[in-house]
């Protein structure tokens, strides 16, 4: 690997690594900012939702005007302008304000991620687009793993204004690196091809996929602790059983970079679909002899993140012209499956608790399964579509 492409993904890992962490720290910070603004935790929690909702609905939008402008120019321009709803977040008077500057957070977030995934997957060499994908898209797992437990120690120490100065000011830093580091329009990695017509049948079925995974994955993640408090664990246990799950989710997001180069998308997404689904029926076996809980978790978590960089991958080689605004488009449906996800979760722990949870994901997974099989195109297609064009 060139100098040139380890400064890129370096880049593109780092920029990941803090946008995630915008969102990841205000969990364990939310006790001090509802304090500070005499405000219920639940009211206080509304810094997340506005932050998701502008996000979800922005991405599309920030990542057409990328296509169009240029994804160099949309990404330094989107941090910036993190840079500063981070700064507005930190000296926030009241709780208005302080929302306020979440939501442009958000928006400014939606446009830097996409623009990061296409760069990162326009300049990588042939055959190592889904490795390339992974390594940028890994930045936001680290964040989940060691951001929001930093904040959780300094905080308290700093305060959390403090916190969100900080993340400012790595805002600035990116923006210049970003500048830096991706050419200009008309250098290898900075071209952007004409946007062509983006059809709105050709694009839903290829994003069906991700809203599947997405909902049979964090139905069942967005109520861990509950289940493993049902099942007797304690707070300790708890806390490193999820710190297993996001360290799982690292190696199989880097693993799933690897498996796209050397077997294709549809290959690693039917798998990663398919193991997941085996997981969640192992992990009820695990829960009820209460044995090997912490490695069943590590695995689950890991082959489900198989299945996000192939899908990118897929994308990107699908709508070559409309790369950034197909990105946006998936990171939006990952954002609509998370939300389904949670909602169906809910209602499967009502009626089953959380082995009926896992049962309802599992079977959300083989879904996507047969989803993934009929959308995403076989080896043997691409291979007669690519001699057509060339005769």
């Amino acid at each position: 690997m060139s100098s040139d492409a380890r400064s890129r993904l370096a880049t593109g890992w780092l920029t990941m690594f803090v946008i995630g962490s915008d969102l990841f720290v205000v969990s364990p910070l939310l006790p001090q900012i509802a304090a500070s603004f005499a405000v219920a935790a639940a009211t206080a929690g509304l810094c997340v939702t506005v932050f998701a909702l502008v996000y979800m609905a922005g991405a599309p939008l920030l990542g057409h005007i990328g296509d169009r402008v240029g994804r160099r120019r949309i990404l330094v321009c989107c941090l910036g302008v993190f840079a500063i709803a981070n700064l507005l977040t930190a000296v926030a008077g009241s709780f208005a304000w302080l929302l306020g500057a979440r939501l442009l957070a958000g928006a400014a977030a939606a446009g830097v991620s996409p623009s990061v995934y296409a760069l990162a997957g326009g300049s990588a060499p042939f055959g190592r687009r889904g490795t390339h994908l992974a390594i940028v898209v890994s930045g936001l797992l680290a964040s989940l793993t060691l951001a929001a437990p930093c904040a959780a120690l300094i905080g308290p120490k700093i305060g959390w204004p403090a916190v969100f100065a900080g993340i400012a000011a790595l805002g600035i830093l990116l923006a210049w690196a970003n500048l830096r580091v991706w050419p200009a329009p008309g250098g290898s990695a900075g071209v952007e091809a004409p946007p062509g017509r983006l059809a709105i049948g050709a694009l839903a079925p290829r994003l069906a996929p991700t809203v599947v995974w997405s909902t049979a994955l964090y139905g069942t993640y967005t109520y861990l602790g509950t289940g493993l408090g049902l099942a007797g664990y304690a707070t300790g246990p708890i806390a490193g059983v999820i710190l297993l799950y996001g360290c799982g989710a690292m190696v199989g997001i880097l693993l799933g970079g690897r498996i796209t180069d050397r077997f294709g998308e549809r290959f690693a997404t039917t798998t990663a679909l398919a193991s997941l689904s085996g997981c969640f029926l192992l992990l009820q076996l695990a829960l009820h002899a209460r044995v090997l809980v912490g490695c069943v978790f590590w695995l689950m978590s890991a082959v489900a993140q198989v299945f996000f960089p192939a899908q990118q991958a897929g994308l990107a080689r699908d709508f070559p012209g409309r790369r950034t605004t197909v990105l946006a488009w998936n990171n939006s449906a990952l954002f609509l499956g998370i939300s389904l996800g949670s909602l169906i979760g809910g209602r499967a722990v009502a009626f089953g608790g959380f082995a009926g949870d896992l049962a309802v994901s599992a079977v959300i997974a083989i879904i996507g399964c047969a989803v993934n099989a009929l959308v995403v195109a076989s080896p043997a297609y691409l291979a007669r579509e690519a001699a057509d064009r060339q005769a």
